[in-house]
């Protein structure tokens, strides 16, 4: 029984692995971009790019791969199921010291048609107000380049 589930979580952990791993596959398309004037920079702070729950699937792995290594039938499964635990726990701690917030900056931006565009993204020393912009693509994924 014990196995059975040692198996089941094993194969949970490599399935939630290899889904981290999996990019989105979207292909390559056409970009709008918009015209406009920096009104406004303001600086935030952004959350950090690092993958949530990695560092605790990739711990839990390694944590299962040592636990196979020690004893042997129900005290292996055991050493197998409670490697995964801890492993998983020491992998999230040590992503938390790497989980930090990135500078950044909202910016707003009149378009040449008056409307004003809001666009929050990462630091860029080249941007000033009054300078006139591209605002290229749209919803989270826009951004604001020198013109």
């Amino acid at each position: 029984m014990l196995k059975q589930v040692s198996t089941y979580f094993s194969a949970l952990l490599f399935a939630l692995f290899l889904a981290a791993c999996a990019g989105t596959g979207t292909q390559p398309s056409e970009m709008e971009i918009r015209s406009g004037v920096i009104e406004q920079i303001t600086a935030v702070e952004l959350a950090s790019d690092t993958h949530a729950g990695v560092g605790a699937v990739i711990g839990g792995a390694v944590g299962l791969g040592i636990g196979s290594l020690i004893g042997a039938g129900t005290g292996r499964d055991v050493a197998m199921v409670l490697g995964t635990v801890g492993g998983a726990f020491a992998g999230h701690e040590v992503q938390k010291r790497y989980d930090q917030p990135v500078p950044g900056q909202q910016i707003i931006v009149r378009t040449t048609n008056g409307v004003l565009v809001s666009v929050t993204q990462p630091v860029n020393p080249n941007l000033f107000k009054g300078q006139r912009v591209y605002i290229e693509g749209n919803g989270e994924k826009a951004r604001v380049v020198p013109r």
